[in-house]
């Protein structure tokens, strides 16, 4: 896939979580916000008022940090397109 595509398929699954209305798993979520941080190199802490959900948070990070932009946009797109695509 080339960038163009991928940056194409990448902007199209966060508008397509960022308009799903309905709950989704935390544990998913979590996955998607470490792809999606990494995946536009933003590496600030999180920055919820709650520590338990930064805890979470950082934790999701930490688990991902080995993959590069490129990967973190693909993992992204494979797991909205897996969970969400035929909702």
């Amino acid at each position: 896939m080339t960038d163009e595509a991928l940056n194409n398929a990448f902007d199209e699954a966060v508008e397509l979580v960022n308009n799903y209305t309905d709950p989704l798993p935390a544990d998913f979520l979590l996955r998607l916000y470490a792809y999606y941080k990494i995946a536009n190199r933003n590496y600030d802490n999180p920055g919820s008022r709650k520590p338990l959900i930064n805890a979470f948070k950082a934790n999701a990070l930490f688990q991902a940090r080995n993959i590069s932009e490129r990967e973190a946009k693909e993992k992204y797109v494979r797991l909205v397109h897996a969970h969400l695509k035929d909702k």
